[in-house]
């Protein structure tokens, strides 16, 4: 197992070939096998693809340890989850047998914490976080997954000024008064946007999209030059790499991650040796619990 950062130096090694595109360092342009002089943007294309390829192998390597995490976790919990179970139970139950057998009020009061870390099956409603019971969504998750609106309406018709927007707003931007596709897509996408408000009954959003409306689309933007699309792709990369280094460093800094790397040839070795180790455990506990009640 490689993680991202092992590999970070290599991947981004390529990426950082200079896109200067005047003089300065003394050297000509490059050229041709004609003798031609190459274009301006030559060296930034040299250097996009660079950059491109070094952040693919860093995706690569980001991904393949994500996975590696993420299947270490469900393993982990699958093998050795029962048996921090046990240790848990075991620990409780020796702390309530010498509470029996002391009576010591700080017996008592260990063997009540020992026995509350003993986590109790959680119900459906717990594991959905309040989505779900056994009967099913809640209502108000029913409507956020339903695009409805999560609250009831506050009366059943809307105010006399959010008719007057709507019916406005209606007659203005209906996609059948579109010449092209273009434009009934645009004006598909702000009727929704309309319908849903009014059916909220929301007058100030209402008069937003009257002015949106009123304002017009955007201008359409100027084209950029071939060097501004350049330097925009390479700025692009430069973001999306730092943001898949600082998703790298989560990984390789959670719990799991930090175990993954003890182990970095060998994971499944790891779990084997944690789980003897636990089983060690449980077994002593076992013998303890069985001296305390003999």
């Amino acid at each position: 197992m490689t993680t991202p950062e092992a590999e970070q130096s290599e991947s981004v090694s390529a990426a950082e070939e200079p896109v200067a595109e005047g003089g300065g360092s003394g050297e000509t342009p490059d050229a041709g096998a004609d003798g031609a002089q190459a274009r301006p943007e030559e060296r930034l294309e040299r250097a996009v693809r660079a950059a491109e390829q070094a952040l693919i192998e860093y995706e690569i390597a980001l991904e393949t340890f994500r996975v590696e995490v993420e299947n270490f976790s469900r393993l982990h919990h699958q093998r050795l989850g029962p048996m921090y179970t046990r240790l848990d139970e075991l620990e409780a139950e020796i702390a309530e047998a010498k509470a029996a057998r002391t009576s010591d009020p700080e017996d008592i009061r260990h063997a009540h914490e020992a026995r509350a870390r003993v986590m109790p099956m959680p119900g459906v409603e717990e594991l959905f976080h309040g989505w779900m019971d056994s009967d099913g969504l809640f209502p108000e998750a029913q409507a956020m997954l339903t695009d409805l609106p999560v609250r009831p309406p506050q009366r059943v018709r809307p105010s006399e000024e959010a008719r007057r927007l709507y019916r406005e707003l209606v007659r203005k931007a209906h996609p059948d008064l579109a010449q092209d596709e273009d434009e009934r897509t645009r004006r598909d996408e702000f009727i929704a946007r309309v319908n849903a408000a009014y059916a909220r009954g929301d007058e100030a959003l209402l008069q937003e999209l009257s002015q949106e409306w009123a304002a017009g689309p955007a201008p359409a933007d100027r084209r950029p030059s071939p060097s501004e699309d350049l330097y925009a792709r390479l700025e692009w990369l430069a973001q999306r790499k730092e943001l898949l280094t600082l998703v790298a460093r989560e990984l390789e800094e959670s719990a799991i991650g930090s175990m993954l790397r003890l182990a970095p040839d060998d994971p499944d070795r790891l779990l084997e040796e944690i789980a003897e180790q636990l089983l060690a455990q449980v077994a002593q506990k076992e013998a303890e619990l069985e001296a305390l009640r003999g």
